[in-house]
């Protein structure tokens, strides 16, 4: 249902825990709004960069699961990163949190800094897109 695209013309983003580009033939998108390392009294879970992207992606898998879907559906992520928290071991830490949770079925995703997100302790909120059917 997805291929997954990495082409050699291009820097290996698979390393980094996402494709160059996703080719889906399904027909249900499944849109997901932002995701934070939350409970769901917004309380937060974790204050690593590692801890909170892997709390981000067990929500986003979570949220499939209600409208039956799964992480190997998700074939576009949009990263927001607080700037202030974005150094090389927290990229290495998302990196690390996405080939953790996606395995080789990596999406597609950008990375996006940002000047801060709606809660000051938030240091990153994953948005996703899956494709079904």
């Amino acid at each position: 249902m997805h291929k997954r695209i990495n082409p050699d013309f291009l820097f290996n983003s698979t390393q980094y825990g996402f494709s160059q580009a996703v080719v889906s033939t399904g027909k249900n998108h499944i849109f997901l709004s932002g995701q934070v390392a939350a409970n769901s009294d917004q309380s937060l879970h974790s204050t690593g960069m590692y801890e909170q992207a892997t709390q981000c992606l067990k929500s986003i898998e979570k949220l499939l699961a209600q409208v039956h879907a799964s992480l190997s559906d998700v074939t576009m992520l949009r990263l927001y990163i607080r700037a202030d928290a974005s150094n090389q071991q927290s990229q290495n830490d998302i990196s690390r949190a996405l080939l953790d949770a996606f395995g080789e079925a990596l999406p597609a995703s950008s990375w996006v800094l940002v000047s801060g997100l709606a809660v000051s302790d938030w240091l990153i909120e994953i948005e996703a897109q899956a494709v079904t059917g």
